[in-house]
Formats: C-alpha cells, sequence, structure tokens
C-alpha cells in the first residue's frame, strides 16, 4: 500500500454520492445510532463489487451490455423509490421501527444502494489493479488488502458525515417545515444520482 493509493482512496471516498447521501438521511431521521448504522452497510456494499473485481466478474459486466444494462436500470428505479420515500416522509427515518428491525432495514438499503451500480464494479476493475506491480507473487492477496483499506477509509468518512448530520437533528425534529425541507433536497439528490446513473456509459 502506497501513499498514492490512500490519497486517491480518501478523494474518492470523500466525494459525495449515493452512500454519503443515504448515510446523511439515515443521520437526520435517527441520529447518531443510525449513521453508523448506515456507514457501516454502505460499507458492506463495496463488498460485491470488491470481489467481483478480483474475481474477474467485473469484466463480464462491462462486456456484457445486457447485464450492464439490467443491474443500471434496477439501481436508477431504487433510487427513484428512495426519492419518493424521503419527499413523502416526515422524517428521513421511521423513528417509531423496532431498533433490531430497523438496523437490518438500514443496512439493506445502504447495501442495495451499492449492489446496484454497475459503474462500481467497473470502477474497482480500473481502480485497484492500478496498485497492484507486475510482479506481485500474490495478486489477489493484495487486492483483498487494498479493497480492506478502502473499506475502513469509506467507513470512517461516511461515519463523519453521518455523525455530523446527526448533531443538527435535534433542531431539524422540533421543525417539521425545516424537516420537509431537508428531505425534499435529500430526494431531489436521489434523483439527481438516478439521472446520473440514467446517463452513464459502460
Amino acid at each position: 500500500m502506497t501513499f498514492d493509493f490512500l490519497l486517491t482512496t480518501l478523494i474518492i471516498v470523500a466525494t459525495p454520492g449515493t452512500g454519503a447521501l443515504y448515510t446523511l438521511a439515515a443521520a437526520l431521521g435517527g441520529g447518531r445510532r443510525d449513521a453508523i448504522i448506515a456507514a457501516f452497510g454502505c460499507t458492506l456494499g463495496i463488498i460485491p463489487h470488491m470481489l467481483a473485481a478480483a474475481l474477474g466478474l467485473a469484466a463480464l459486466v462491462a462486456a456484457e451490455p445486457r447485464l450492464f444494462e439490467l443491474i443500471r436500470f434496477a439501481g436508477i428505479a431504487y433510487l427513484i423509490w428512495m426519492a419518493i420515500g424521503l419527499w413523502r416522509s416526515g422524517l428521513a427515518a421511521d423513528a417509531t421501527a423496532e431498533p433490531r428491525q430497523k438496523a437490518w432495514r438500514i443496512i439493506r438499503k445502504a447495501v442495495l444502494i451499492n449492489l446496484l451500480n454497475p459503474k462500481l464494479s467497473l470502477f474497482f476493475l480500473a481502480f485497484l489493479p492500478q496498485f497492484v506491480a507486475p510482479t506481485d507473487p500474490s495478486p489477489l492477496a493484495t487486492m483483498a488488502g487494498l479493497s480492506l483499506v478502502f473499506m475502513a477509509v469509506t467507513f470512517v468518512v461516511f461515519a463523519v458525515y453521518g455523525l455530523t448530520a446527526a448533531t443538527m437533528r435535534n433542531g431539524l425534529v422540533t421543525q417539521p417545515h425545516r424537516m420537509r425541507l431537508v428531505n425534499r433536497l435529500l430526494a431531489g439528490g436521489f434523483l439527481a444520482m438516478a439521472g446520473k446513473l440514467a446517463l452513464a456509459q459502460r
């Protein structure tokens, strides 16, 4: 692992995307606990793409247009569904849900947000091999190590985003009109991400 890898990873992770947006929504809806759970869920959602890159499955997605389009349209539909839910909700998360069930729901949504984005598999297919030397005797082990570092950075950065947003939650919860405005801004963000994914090319 090199400094270049760490710096590149930090820049990539810190750039706002669907995972960061969902973590913010969860934090504003449920506070610090939900922020950490969402950050954890988004981190778990990276694993399938890392495995796809390491095992060569991402190359199959890149080579098969129909598979890429199927995953892409599923991702677009899911982001639109998330946007509609936020637009209609009074809070970013259901505060009345049973804790364990709510935690599972947060993780499930976070994983699906990343899983249904085929661009992530292609990104890791192009990203990780750059930091594996051609003469490396165990490239898979090296990629696995780099993947774990990427996941750790993702969790820390998303948790910071979420905890920062959670500090503003109390003021928003006591002002329903402000919370509605924030939810609609977040819904607009998800729609923007859906539009970006709709315009994505392999």
